[in-house]
Order: C-alpha cells, then sequence, then structure tokens
C-alpha cells in the first residue's frame, strides 16, 4: 500500500509524466529509434509544462482579479472549490487512502472501456481524475460504502464518465478541430453540451452565418484581429474597472509599493502572456502526442483518441474563447443574485471557471450556433454552472458536511448520482 501510494501521489497524480509515459509507449509500440523516443518523450513533458507555465500565470493573475471582483462588488457567500472538498475528505473524513486508490481504479476502467466498448477514449487530465475520485470518495461513503465496494463504485461511475463525456463532445470537438485526432478531457463537459444545445435553439440559421472568428473590423482597428491584442484590449479595461471599484486597499498587499492601478494594468497584461504561453505549449504538445499516441491506438486500445485539457482547443477559435469568459461571467453574475431568491445558497462566481470553462464552452456555442450561440448560449452557460454548485451545497448540508461547494460539472453530476439515485438503491436493499 505504502509504494501504490508513493506512485500515485508522485506520478500518476503528474499530469506531465503520465502524458509523457504514454507517449514514450506509443513510440516504442511503433518500434522508433531510442533518439525518437528520447526526444518525442521529451518534446511531450516540455510541451505540457510550457502549457502548465501558461495556466499558472492565468491563475495568479485570475485569483487577484477575484479577490478585486469580490471587494469591488462586495460580495459575500460560497465560492465553489473542489481543493476545498478534498482537503476536507482528506484531512476531516480521512478519506486521502480511497480517494488515491479510486484515482487509479477509474483510469483502469477507462482504459478497459476504451478497449472493449465502441467508446475509444483514453482520459489523460490527471488532475480532472483527481477531483472525480475525490467527489465519488465522499458521497459513496456518505450513502454508507466503504472499502473494496467504495472502491469500485467510485471506479465503474468515474470510469464511465471518463469515456461517456469525451464521446458525447466529441462530434463538437470534430467540427472544432476538422478531424478526429484528440477529444477532450475535461469533466465539465455537461455545461458545455447544456451552451451547445442552446446555442443549437437560437442559432443563425442562414447558411452564410457568421462565427466569432469572422468578425470585420475598420482599417484602424485590424490590429484586433491579432489574437493577443484584442484581449489586451479587452482584459486590461476590465481589470482597471474593477480594481477602480475595489479601491487600493483591496490590493495593498499584493501591490505593495505600486499604484494600485498600475499593478491592475501589470496584470491584465500578466494574463495576456499567459495565454500566449499556454498556446505555445498546446502547439508544442499536440505537435507530439497526437503521433505517439498511434502506438497505442494501434497495439493496445485500437483507433482510441487522447482526451486531453480544454485548452487544447483554445487556438482553434480565440475570439470565442474571449466571448466565453465574458458571457459565462455575466451568466454567473445574473445566477448569484438570482437563485438565493429561490433558497439557494449565494455562489460567488469564479474567475478561474469561468475562463477556463466559460472559455471552452464559447467554442461549443460558437461551433455550433456562430455568434448568436456563443453569446446568448454563453449567458445560459454561466447560470448552469452556478445552479449546480447551489445543488451541490443543499446536498452537502443535508448530510451534516460543511457549506462546501464544487466548480466542474461532471463531478458535481457525479456525486449528485451517488446522492440522488445510488444511495436511495442502496438504502432500499
Amino acid at each position: 500500500m505504502g509504494v501504490l501510494d508513493w506512485i500515485i501521489s508522485n506520478i500518476f497524480t503528474q499530469a506531465g509524466i503520465v502524458i509523457a509515459l504514454i507517449a514514450m509507449i506509443g513510440l516504442i509500440l511503433q518500434r522508433k529509434d531510442v533518439g525518437s523516443i528520447v526526444s518525442g518523450t521529451f518534446k511531450t513533458l516540455l510541451g505540457f509544462m510550457v502549457l502548465a507555465a501558461g495556466s499558472a500565470v492565468l491563475v495568479a493573475t485570475l485569483t487577484y482579479f477575484g479577490t478585486q471582483f469580490e471587494a469591488a462588488f462586495n460580495l459575500t457567500g460560497i465560492v465553489p472549490s473542489i481543493e476545498a472538498v478534498n482537503g476536507f475528505a482528506t484531512n476531516d473524513l480521512k478519506l486521502g487512502g480511497p480517494i488515491a486508490i479510486a484515482f487509479l481504479g477509474i483510469f483502469i476502467v477507462n482504459v478497459l472501456l476504451a478497449r472493449f466498448t465502441p467508446w475509444k477514449y483514453i482520459f489523460l487530465t490527471g488532475q480532472a481524475l483527481l477531483w472525480m475520485a475525490t467527489m465519488t470518495v465522499v458521497f459513496g461513503s456518505a450513502m454508507g460504502l466503504s472499502g473494496v465496494w467504495l472502491i469500485i463504485a467510485c471506479s465503474v461511475v468515474g470510469g464511465i464518465f471518463c469515456v461517456a463525456m469525451p464521446a458525447i463532445a466529441q462530434p463538437i470537438i470534430r467540427k472544432v478541430t476538422g478531424n478526429d485526432a484528440i477529444a477532450l478531457g475535461h469533466f465539465c463537459t455537461i455545461g458545455y453540451m447544456v451552451e451547445a444545445g442552446v446555442a443549437y435553439l437560437v442559432r443563425d440559421r442562414r447558411p452564410d452565418r457568421k462565427t466569432t472568428e469572422d468578425l470585420k473590423l475598420p482599417r484602424a482597428f485590424e490590429f484586433l484581429q491579432d489574437t493577443y491584442m484584442s484581449l489586451a484590449v479587452v482584459m486590461i479595461p476590465l481589470f482597471l474597472i474593477t480594481a477602480l471599484f475595489a479601491g487600493p486597499a483591496a490590493s495593498a498587499d499584493a501591490a505593495g509599493d505600486t499604484n494600485f492601478l498600475v499593478y491592475a494594468f501589470l496584470q491584465a497584461m500578466q494574463f495576456v502572456v499567459g495565454v500566449y504561453v499556454l498556446m505555445a505549449g498546446v502547439r508544442l504538445l499536440l505537435g507530439e502526442i497526437v503521433p505517439a499516441f498511434r502506438g497505442i491506438s494501434m497495439k493496445l486500445v485500437p483507433n482510441s483518441k487522447p482526451a486531453l485539457d480544454a485548452p487544447v482547443l483554445f487556438p482553434y477559435a480565440p475570439n470565442a474563447v474571449i466571448i466565453g469568459f465574458l458571457t459565462t461571467t455575466i451568466g454567473t453574475v445574473i445566477a448569484m443574485f438570482v437563485l438565493p431568491l429561490a433558497g439557494f445558497a449565494v455562489i460567488v462566481p469564479g474567475m478561474l471557471t469561468n475562463f477556463f470553462a466559460g472559455g471552452t464552452a464559447g467554442i461549443f456555442g460558437n461551433a455550433v450556433g456562430g455568434r448568436r450561440g456563443a453569446i446568448i448560449g454563453g449567458l445560459v452557460h454561466g447560470f448552469f454552472i452556478t445552479l449546480l454548485p447551489a445543488l451541490l451545497v443543499g446536498t452537502f448540508q443535508t448530510l451534516g458536511f460543511p457549506s462546501l461547494s464544487a466548480t466542474d460539472a461532471d463531478t458535481i453530476v457525479a456525486a449528485l448520482l451517488f446522492a440522488w439515485v445510488i444511495g436511495p438503491i442502496i438504502k432500499a436493499f
């Protein structure tokens, strides 16, 4: 058990190492020479780490922005955090061991399902697997499961989600990327499909409908066709206005001797830098992982596809990412004020989720319904991803847990599946 815990904690939870090892296996199965194996493995790891570095910059700037946003508009309530749920489960509920074993079990079930069913997807977003393991173990335990039965139930449910979610999203991913080389491995897929459904209903039915990527600007503003310039034009005013409302005290610790508005401007530019680095990592990663994955596809799991994290889609529709982020944020703010009127907890918008999940949802909405789909669908998506955490808060409280909630839509649905379906079945028998 000690060795297994060490491997899970130090290897399988390190997504970059896992993806690099899978790339290495794929290259070995293709009987590549040693130089090609070493180079492909290293570049895969490098690409993932560049992507992770960009994500880390984005996380830091969005964390700052979230703090400013709460201070600017005097928001109080529950900020959904899967990390907090994991910490509570590990430290207070003593479920760290079952979570670690369920993490491995979910991946094993995923590979078996990909091998023996028509759903040929290998879920490669390690952190997302950890969150799925956390949510299923917490709620499975609350429903009375323990020991081997808890691990089996969580592994099966999580493994099904690992192949079902990429399968559900793949028709739209195919439309976005133009091929079937990759799939989406991000446990916010139910929210993306909600946006896609709304986008389909409100879509412009003309065959020549405009998408977010068809934006035509006057000559004087053609510089905005550059992704990073257009991103800066949106983010700089957003950061500055929020900082202005928040006041200098809200950023005093972070800014130090720097003027709070200058610091906000620099954070906005840092956000753009993060996106630039992330995009570079995506290009490097895809250039290596897709060819390397052919070995696994041919030998171990025929015709399988790698299900990768959401940012791999960002280069395909960068304008949709920006629109998705903004409209999702507006939708979450609307839901924050509306849902308490129906008796739900106040859910404070999480800027990290709004950017990564909202940006990806914007790509879905644009692919299905063009600009109109991306905008209207984004508003509904923001409302939906606030409603789910609100439902989870109530369920947590009925089970005697603190006022916690999580963010990723699919993990919340898996948790509610245990609470609303599996739990009552267990009690009935």
